[in-house]
């Protein structure tokens, strides 16, 4: 089993986001994992140029246009030899970090992660479980400033990715004693997820 660990908060010491992640990971014995830190190695935001370079034929590209896409090129493989994901995901003003939306921006490409058919897109990421670790200062799941959870449900399915779960951890900013709660209830979800702790 390959195991692809997204790691998207901008801190790269104390996350909790990262934390969990790591606690769901784990769980996943005998698993090949690999770790993308975007904290320690952010990716290129979407720009003018990177739309250039896609949208040029591969034999017209220039050197830097060919080095633009192959980056991209590899992030998509990470994600089509994984078998699992598991992504951890703080909240940042409402939404996830722009970390996190430049890789979906790089691994989301037409033709190659969904195609689009006469009855509307098709995601070719199938075949995956997606476990995310969410980590938030306030209380907000299930409330409508919650755009992390429907966002993601949203651009996964559309990559193909349906069998999705989610961790949370909640009012991590509001004292010590919330924290602890926040942090417990979240290993309280995995437990629920995985059973026994591997190795236990």
């Amino acid at each position: 089993m390959n195991v692809l660990q997204i790691n998207s908060s901008a801190r790269t010491t104390g996350s909790h986001s990262t934390r969990l992640a790591g606690d769901i990971v784990a769980r996943l014995a005998g698993a090949q994992v690999t770790v993308r830190d975007l904290g320690k190695q952010p990716l290129p935001a979407l720009d003018e140029a990177t739309l250039g370079a896609l949208f040029t034929p591969a034999a017209q590209r220039t050197p830097a246009q060919a080095a633009r896409v192959a980056q991209d090129d590899a992030l998509i493989a990470e994600v089509q030899a994984a078998d699992v994901l598991v992504l951890g995901v703080p909240m940042y003003n409402f939404g996830v970090p722009a970390a996190l939306k430049n890789w979906i921006d790089a691994i989301a490409r037409a033709g190659v992660t969904f195609k689009y058919t006469d009855k509307g897109a098709v995601g070719l990421l199938t075949g995956k479980k997606v476990y995310v670790a969410l980590a938030r200062g306030g209380i907000y799941r299930d409330t409508p400033a919650d755009s992390q959870v429907p966002y993601l449900k949203a651009v996964l399915g559309f990559l193909g990715m349906t069998d999705v779960e989610f961790v949370y951890a909640e009012g991590l900013a509001m004292g010590p004693e919330a924290e602890q709660k926040a942090l417990a209830s979240a290993a309280a979800q995995i437990e629920a997820l995985f059973g026994e702790t591997v190795g236990a």
